[in-house]
């Protein structure tokens, strides 16, 4: 499949553009001819293996990378959450943004997922028109991750950003996603469009079906 891939919400005006994008560090190439197109409140998950250029493509998008090639425009405004919640430790949650509940915690004082719903509410502050996610649960345990993902949705459906989720994790990608690009050889080598009921459980058979077909892509094996 060609690189270029096109926001799927049909006549809808994309948040973000990206084409010819291009990243090598030395001799070794990461990225090569990258086109991407977001629409507006769509949710867009980035799969690949490790070393892929996931995060490489999600730093270029956020304009943290000088050294790229290509080009790349949001049309909006945009906020980025990485895998570390980068609270500041001399302010408390309040002036972090964050919990209600917490809001005289210092950081050091929070949980992992308690520390990550502050980095989130501090990027949706801003009320970004693209939410730019790189692997933002990655760090947390297996039920404190669910809740983010349930949150994530809830966040989404009630504000209406557009969101590229950079993730290894296929199950995450099928719940949040409208979209899935697979990223491989240094290029996007296909896209899947998530055609799933609204509940997305991984117990429905569509959801497992397409489990597969994703794991069978990215060259990992399957029971």
């Amino acid at each position: 499949m060609a690189s270029r891939t096109a926001g799927h919400l049909s006549g809808a005006t994309p948040v973000l553009t990206a084409h010819g994008v291009g990243r090598a560090f030395g001799p070794s190439v990461v990225l090569a001819g990258v086109d991407l197109t977001i629409a507006r409140g769509e949710v867009v998950a980035l799969l690949g293996g490790s070393g892929s250029g996931k995060s490489t493509l999600l730093r270029i998008l956020a304009g943290l990378d000088g050294e790229a090639s290509g080009t790349s425009v949001v049309h909006g405004t945009a906020a980025v959450v990485f895998q570390e919640h980068r609270l500041l430790p001399w302010k408390r949650v309040a002036d972090n943004v964050g919990l209600a509940d917490r809001h005289r915690a210092w950081p050091t004082e929070l949980s992992g997922g308690q520390a990550q719903r502050v980095a989130v509410a501090r990027a949706l502050v801003r009320e970004p028109d693209l939410l730019l996610l790189d692997e933002p649960f990655g760090a947390l345990d297996a039920l404190t991750r669910l809740r983010m993902q349930i949150l994530l949705r809830r966040l989404r459906a009630e504000h209406g950003f557009a969101a590229l989720l950079v993730t290894h994790d296929v199950e995450e990608a099928l719940l949040l996603a409208d979209r899935i690009l697979l990223l491989d050889d240094c290029r996007i080598a296909a896209e899947l469009p998530v055609d799933l009921a609204p509940t997305r459980t991984p117990d429905d058979p569509a959801f497992g079906a397409l489990r597969r077909h994703l794991l069978d892509r990215l060259g990992v094996p399957t029971p």
